[in-house]
């Protein structure tokens, strides 16, 4: 039989995976905090890191990609040619890395991964470390018009942390982590403070009194211009519309196209930094309709599990945020849909072992009526039992599901059972939330 073509879509997804495969051998962690080992491998490939476009490096503990969305949307809609770099992808390695708007080939993919890898030369480096300057490398050889990149891990000795940015912003800062930030929210604020540079803007977003401390403590450090919500600027939405506010300057701009109250912040950070770019009110104001970033808030409305829901009637809702933060922000969301529309809502649930669930579903008590947990495939997550167990000592039922079908079948189920309890007219189909990760969002998403 003749070799599968290059062009073959099965094989280059196959040699994606071999590359990537290779780079996790090369480190025994999985994250391993430090600048050192990056440094090296770009400087033997040339310094990729200081051939890039202008750059607005994201840190935070939530809303980084939301943030990033908006910012890619305004440029395009500025007629800027963007270069972007998230973490974690979604279905495929290629999300992460946009050279020049579009997402990486495969065959280009490889090429810079290969080229890392040979670089190296079996040194240690974190498979973030190599695929950080995988993406610096493709970045280099291609014209853009500025480079959005968003923090892996913390910020100061995060891997993308080697590179002169022409702003920084940083998001809401909160708790997540733990085993490598560590619980204090002062020490866990100076890390994330790290990306700062000197004279270089660094807006902020909505942040704790102690975090707002610590930032402007740290950007005197840092002879850094920092500018803080609430006193250099602020957002608020009113008559269906998002106002914006800084020194003189007020902007009647549209609502966000991405969903819920903490978007209205994000969007906030994302046209303070716009402004500060020196983008168009214009482009601004299209960007914010324009921008899209799944699995936050995400209404599915295609997809197996989106047809099982419709078919019921029912609500299907995707967020892969994975902290109580995050949660907090997606339960005030759902609330407001509560307000519009009272449904049952039920929350199918995976996350990994080392997040705080108990956290993350406190913010649900009251809210939620049950909690269906589900195991993360491939991932260490945490046992679906004890998600049932800590969901029904917080008064709400618990359930186990062997899988996202049977447990979107399950939360249908349930939904139109609590109905008939609580309602003498017809059922009401259930309001249905997958959440927990990032990585059961994606499992999702391949559906």
């Amino acid at each position: 039989m003749a070799p599968p073509e290059m062009g073959d879509p099965e094989s280059s997804e196959s040699r994606v995976e071999q590359a990537l495969a290779t780079l996790r051998t090369l480190h025994p962690k999985k994250i391993d905090l430090g600048l050192g080992r990056i440094q090296s491998v770009l400087a033997k490939l040339g310094h990729p890191e200081q051939k890039m476009p202008p750059i607005i490096h994201v840190a935070g503990t939530n809303g980084k990609g939301s943030t990033i969305a908006n910012l890619r949307a305004m440029a395009e809609a500025a007629g800027l040619k963007p270069h972007v770099y998230t973490s974690p992808h979604l279905v495929h390695f290629r999300e992460r890395i946009v050279v020049s708007g579009e997402e990486i080939g495969d065959d280009a993919l490889i090429d810079v991964l290969t080229r890392v890898r040979e670089a190296n030369a079996g040194a240690p480096l974190s498979f973030f470390e190599a695929t950080t300057a995988a993406a610096y490398l493709a970045f280099s050889e291609s014209a853009a018009d500025v480079a959005l990149i968003e923090v892996g891990l913390g910020g100061r000795y995060d891997a993308t942390n080697v590179i002169r940015p022409t702003c920084c912003a940083i998001t809401p800062i909160d708790y997540d982590h733990a085993e490598f930030l560590g619980r204090d929210l002062a020490g866990i604020a100076r890390e994330k403070a790290g990306i700062m540079k000197a004279h270089t803007p660094v807006i902020c977003g909505v942040q704790s009194d102690l975090v707002n401390a610590v930032l402007d403590a740290e950007a005197q450090k840092a002879k850094a211009n920092i500018k803080v919500w609430g006193q250099d600027y602020r957002a608020f939405r009113q008559h269906g519309r998002l106002v914006f506010e800084q020194d003189e300057e007020m902007l009647d701009l549209p609502l966000p196209a991405l969903r819920g109250e903490h978007q209205i912040r994000n969007a906030g950070l994302s046209v303070m930094v716009a402004r500060t770019m020196g983008w168009s009110v214009e482009a601004t104001s299209a960007g914010l309709q324009k921008a899209n970033w799944p699995a936050r808030l995400q209404s599915l409305t295609k997809g197996l599990y989106a047809e099982m829901a419709n078919e019921a009637g029912a609500e299907l809702w995707l967020d892969g945020g994975h902290n109580p933060h995050a949660a907090r922000a997606v339960a005030n969301a759902m609330a407001e849909l509560e307000q519009t529309t009272e449904r049952p809502l039920i929350l199918i649930t995976g996350i990994l072992a080392n997040k705080d669930i108990g956290g993350f579903l406190d913010a649900f008590e009251g809210l939620a009526s049950a909690v269906i947990g589900i195991s993360i495939p491939d991932h260490d997550s945490l046992a679906p039992e004890t998600l049932k167990e800590l969901a029904m000592s917080r008064n709400m039922l618990g359930f186990v599901a062997g899988g996202i079908s049977e447990a979107v079948q399950m939360a249908i189920n349930t939904g139109e059972a609590l109905s008939r309890d609580t309602t003498e007219q017809d059922i009401v189909p259930p309001r249905i939330l997958i959440c927990g990760s990032l990585y059961l969002a994606g499992e999702v998403l391949k559906n």
